[in-house]
């Protein structure tokens, strides 16, 4: 009860900063504040038409000089403020906190990333293996909602991460990857999507997706690529594969004079192209770093989770503090136009 009283007797109810921070229900009738003003001007124009005959009972000179005189004024002060602060109850003053609730039907995404040998290859800067790393760094860093995981291969296939949440985590161990974590050489493709689909098989999102990232022909490990692909579509697994890198000669270090060396580089762009099919996703060709960006952000399009919101919105009225302090102020000019105030040096 103490503290409901400390809250209405408050002046910071009266501060312009508070009147600032309102929304106003019923903003029509802040137009009768005009009222006021008004109402003053015409009392003051009806007394002058009037012009009484009774006179203050002391001399005028006295009477304007004196400033006591002016006391007889503040019951209609209060008078006023009950009116004023009435109009501002009526036009509902309130504050809104509006609540919001997200949450994603997330998907999940796994990265399949060849770091064979050709990886190292310079038409990509500073090398292929490097402008993917950096690539799949922004991929990550702008999803929202997702589980990420990843899978490193060459001539067979290791499982980098689970499915996770932890982009940061994800991030350090992309930006650690490097061509001596995998010691057989090769590239084990039906491998990596066998691992990739062990990895995500056992889980209940209904959106499940593969990237797979490579340059070169399957060559090593033990499992076909085009039945790994259809182990997958069983899975209702997506895969999406992008070919990195051009055909033909490309450079490769430099020679004793530090000129570049160039060296012969062959994609096998009809088994990728295939498995994209079996997977249900699609295949991209990505020639230089800039192509590998605006491929992944062409799948960071095409895949994205659901955000469901539920909004609620709070208000909280604060009429009543103002109806109460105007039923105060009533009732004190109910009380002082009765006194010798009402009639302060008048006859």
């Amino acid at each position: 009860m103490r503290e409901l009283l400390l809250e209405f007797f408050s002046w910071s109810w009266f501060l312009p900063e508070t009147f600032q921070s309102y929304e106003w229900e019923k903003p029509i009738f802040l137009n009768l504040l005009w009222i006021i003003p008004v109402f003053l001007l015409v009392r003051k124009f009806v007394k002058f038409l009037k012009n009484p005959v009774l006179e203050l009972s002391l001399p005028k000179r006295v009477a304007k000089g004196n400033p006591w005189t002016y006391l007889r004024l503040v019951p209609t002060v209060f008078f006023m403020l009950s009116l004023l602060l009435i109009v501002i109850a009526l036009a509902r003053p309130q504050r809104s906190n509006e609540r919001v609730e997200q949450f994603t039907e997330g998907i999940d995404i796994l990265l399949i990333m060849d770091i064979s040998e050709s990886m190292d290859l310079q038409d990509f800067t500073p090398n292929r293996l490097e402008s993917a790393k950096q690539t799949a760094i922004d991929f990550i860093d702008g999803r929202f909602g997702d589980r990420i995981g990843m899978v490193v291969f060459a001539g067979e296939a290791y499982s980098l991460s689970p499915l996770t949440n932890d982009y940061e985590l994800l991030t350090e161990l992309i930006k650690e990857i490097n061509f001596q974590m995998i010691e057989a050489k090769g590239t084990a493709i039906g491998s990596a999507l066998a691992a990739g689909t062990n990895r995500m098989k056992e889980s209940e999102i209904p959106s499940k997706v593969m990237i797979l990232l490579s340059d070169g022909e399957s060559n090593a490990g033990n499992v076909d690529p085009l039945f790994a692909a259809q182990l997958a579509s069983a899975f209702n697994i997506k895969i999406y594969t992008i070919a990195v890198g051009k055909d033909g000669m490309v450079p490769y270090g430099t020679d004793f004079f530090g000129r570049p060396q160039m060296v012969e580089s062959y994609l096998d762009e009809t088994t990728l192209r295939e498995i994209a099919r079996i997977g249900g996703g699609e295949f991209y060709r990505a020639s230089d770093g800039n192509a590998l960006k605006a491929i992944f952000d062409r799948i960071d399009t095409l895949e994205k989770a659901e955000i469901l919101e539920n909004r609620y919105k709070e208000t909280t009225d604060y009429y009543r503090i103002y109806l109460f302090w105007a039923m105060l102020f009533f009732l004190c000019w109910l009380w002082l136009k009765s006194t010798f105030l009402n009639n302060f040096l008048l006859d």
